[in-house]
């Protein structure tokens, strides 16, 4: 599982996809429920599983994001 921690969502995805990981899943890390539509204008502060996770093709990794400057 790569790090994607301080990274901007859309390049935390295409980290992850290049990865071979294609079931991603996105959360607004401040708990307001937002839609993430600009990925580029919102920071990875925590993934699920954890960085360096051994996690099979098919899993879902969760990628919480909140707006950049937030």
């Amino acid at each position: 599982m790569p790090n994607v921690v301080g990274k901007n969502h859309q390049e935390a995805q295409d980290i992850m996809q290049r990865a071979g990981l294609w079931g991603l899943a996105e959360e607004d890390a401040t708990g307001q429920g937002r839609m993430l539509v600009f990925d580029r204008n919102w920071q990875v502060v925590r993934q699920s599983p954890k960085a360096g996770t051994m996690v099979s093709p098919d899993e879902t990794i969760t990628l919480y994001s909140k707006k950049i400057g937030e």
